[in-house]
């Protein structure tokens, strides 16, 4: 049997699944960091460019704007504040999101050996959902670090969310977070789609293939999301002087459409979907190579086992 016909345990498909994250969003984090200064900071008015801004306050008008700023002001290393929690949370969503996709999915075709659309797009909601409950605290503390103008370490983060709103705080914006699991659900519902309907008659996919299918898929999510996912980074960051906090994602969407109309909902996609399909292609890319070394490690140890069990 060969390596990419065996099914691979739900550890196993978590233990890859993290793998990947970690090295897809180390390579792309300044897009990540940006993503969210752009989504946060409120849309200039008529005569605020002749306004004179002080560091804390400079306005970023594109990707590369942001970047060049925040390097020549900060240098390299501010393009990475808060890269350790960000990894320590993809690692743990990812490894949560995989573990109970997997297993879900295993024993889905336990019984139904064919999967629809609609069943992959359910059983990827329902681990996204269970993901999410258990790790979005480190999400919270994440987009605080990057939100804050100075850098803060990650257990100082932590103790100001704590002193500011109690344990409740860490799980601020799980409401949309928990919406927003029809974002991973449509990526992995339409990967395994994609998957089949592109490459049927191909055994194995290469590490392009699973690239093209993770940027594809994540992109398509990316846009039927977008709004919840600004809403969600507003209600998890902390308020520069001035503004106001939001007590619902509703209230925070309601509050962009009003003050700075409908085009709002949409602010830093153009990061956002730069960063998705990057981090997604690549994580899909290293996952299936990841998943391929798990696998052939567990053949090596069954075999091993094996030839012990015999020689007793």
């Amino acid at each position: 049997m060969s390596l990419s016909k065996e099914q691979l345990p739900p550890w196993g498909s978590a233990l890859s699944g993290a793998a990947g994250a970690i090295v897809a969003n180390t390579m792309v984090y300044p897009l990540d960091l940006v993503k969210t200064k752009l989504q946060i900071q409120p849309k200039r008015k008529p005569g605020d460019a002749e306004k004179a801004l002080d560091d804390a306050e400079d306005y970023y008008e594109t990707s590369l704007d942001a970047i060049d700023k925040i390097y020549r002001k900060k240098g390299v290393r501010a393009l990475y504040s808060g890269l350790p929690g960000s990894l320590l949370g993809v690692a743990s969503t990812n490894f949560a999101y995989f573990y109970w996709y997997g297993w879900l999915r295993s024993s889905y075709q336990n019984k139904y050996p064919s999967i629809s659309t609609a069943a992959e797009l359910v059983l990827g909601a329902l681990a996204g959902a269970l993901a999410q409950m258990f790790t979005i605290p480190v999400s919270v503390i994440t987009t605080r670090q990057q939100s804050a103008d100075d850098k803060v370490s990650f257990r100082d983060t932590a103790k100001e969310i704590l002193a500011e709103d109690g344990v409740s705080g860490l799980w601020k914006g799980l409401k949309a977070s928990l919406v927003l699991v029809v974002n991973p659900a449509i990526t992995y519902g339409m990967y395994q789609r994609f998957k089949v309907l592109i490459y049927k008659d191909k055994p194995q996919l290469t590490a392009l293939d699973s690239f093209f299918l993770g940027a594809l898929s994540k992109s398509m999510a990316t846009v039927c999301t977008q709004p919840l996912i600004v809403a969600k980074v507003m209600l998890q960051s902390k308020p520069r002087a001035g503004q106001r906090h939001y007590s619902s994602f509703v209230e925070a969407l309601r509050h962009l459409v009003h003050h700075e109309g409908p085009a709002s909902l949409f602010k830093g996609i153009g990061p956002q979907i730069s960063k998705g399909v990057l981090v997604q292609g690549l994580l899909f890319m290293f996952r299936d190579q990841i998943e391929l070394l798990v696998m052939l490690l567990i053949r090596l140890v069954r075999q091993s086992r094996r030839r012990a069990a015999v020689l007793k």
